[in-house]
């Protein structure tokens, strides 16, 4: 056998991507070997930008580092567990115990974990369109098919019940709702919700319901938990530290079972079975949940007018708006903004070529459109975490590169 003949990798592989960390990070990274400085906008991490974990935080993690050293039990310690189940019940979320609760490295780990204890060859679930890549891959990589249901961007990118409906099969096992949204910080309106939780609750779905921004919100956003509104059907409800608590490496995150529990045994089994073999997750950082969810909520004073992510985001939102080139959808929460480019304007505009020329020429780094499953090539995705003076002067940048772009004769485009 020929010893440099490739690997052969898995098939299952072939409909999974994840761009946000995919060739356009790969090549930031080789640019900032060089020495050239590059503004990274593609990735949500907070540490990044100076963002730092409460203090108190740090110090629950600290005490209870001799508690650390060995396996705890494959759902995760039971003061995080606990708290978990007491925010649920402040939210109004009735009939959980600590049973119900599973910690995990990051909420990353317990989509993959969800999706593996339900499905079977060819089960669908409805993801949204645009999507935190993860739960397409995720789906695609545990023998299931996505079908994406549209958010489209004259709507504020909220979806219609009735299109979702009209997407339902006899394979349809989960739908999945991302809110507050990523990557487009849309929040969806307590009736659209309410209405998908109907949805779920006549055609026998999982509602799968990613929260991981549930406290990162502007002027005034209401945040609806999934969990209040599906009843007759099972929700799965995650979260965790790495946003809302600025502690991405800490890599602790939660499910929380709740609705039809007569409904939900074998999946809870299901669960418990696959956090077995995986041992246990992160010990050391389950210890700062506690501290958390009961602390001081300082994302309040940073999603607040004056605070840095409300400025943030209001840097994005004027300098988008003030080139005629662009648009977007202010964004009620999270930590992005989905930016549209007009490809009226610019004919033939591809978001993943922009995106190239953008770092190569103006050293930004931003996530195209089409790495978020949309059928359309002409938006991108920047985050708020850098400080207001950092955006403006990055859409100064983009500015420049897509007037040069404008200005090109249309054959070269």
């Amino acid at each position: 056998m020929n010893p440099d003949t490739p690997v052969r990798t898995s098939d299952s592989l072939r409909n999974v991507r994840y761009e946000i960390r995919g060739k356009l990070a790969r090549r930031a990274q080789e640019l900032a070997r060089k020495g050239y400085e590059i503004i990274s906008l593609n990735i949500g991490n907070p540490a990044l930008f100076g963002f730092r974990t409460p203090e108190t935080m740090r110090l629950a993690m600290i005490e209870n580092f001799q508690e650390s050293e060995g396996y705890c039990h494959q759902k995760g310690i039971f003061p995080a567990r606990e708290a978990v189940v007491m925010q649920q019940q402040a939210r109004g979320v009735t009939g959980v115990s600590a049973e119900e609760v599973f910690i995990g490295n990051g909420v990353s780990e317990l989509i993959d974990l969800a999706l593996r204890a339900l499905l079977n060859d060819g089960d669908e679930v409805l993801v949204p369109s645009p999507d935190y890549p993860l739960w397409t891959a995720a789906v695609n990589l545990n023998r299931g098919r996505a079908i994406h249901y549209p958010c489209r961007p004259e709507n504020g990118f909220v979806p219609d019940p009735a299109e979702i409906e009209a997407l339902v099969t006899p394979r349809t096992r989960a739908i999945v709702i991302v809110n507050p949204n990523n990557p487009t910080g849309a929040v969806y309106p307590r009736s659209v919700l309410a209405a998908i939780a109907r949805l779920a609750e006549q055609r026998g779905l999982v509602v799968m319901s990613d929260e991981i921004y549930d406290q990162v919100l502007y002027d005034n956003a209401e945040f609806v938990p999934m969990a209040t509104l599906v009843h007759d059907a099972v929700c799965v409800t995650m979260s965790g530290l790495s946003k809302v608590y600025r502690a991405c490496g800490y890599r602790v995150g939660w499910a929380v079972i709740s609705g039809r529990m007569r409904a939900a045994q074998d999946f809870l089994e299901a669960m418990e079975l696959l956090a077995s073999l995986r041992l246990c997750s992160n010990v050391p950082g389950q210890w700062a949940v506690q501290t958390a969810l009961g602390g001081h909520q300082s994302i309040r004073e940073l999603t607040s007018p004056g605070g840095r992510l409300y400025e943030s985001r209001r840097a994005i939102v004027e300098a988008a708006r003030a080139n005629p080139l662009l648009t977007v959808s202010q964004p009620q929460g999270a930590l992005y903004a989905f930016v549209r480019v007009d490809s009226d304007r610019l004919p033939g505009f591809d978001d993943q070529a922009f995106a190239l020329e953008l770092l190569e020429r103006k050293h930004v780094l931003v996530a195209p459109g089409v790495s978020f499953n949309v059928p359309y090539r002409d938006h991108f995705r920047v985050t708020n975490l850098p400080d207001a003076a950092t955006l403006a002067a990055v859409f100064t940048r983009m500015g420049e590169l897509l007037g040069e772009m404008a200005d090109r004769p249309p054959l070269s485009r």
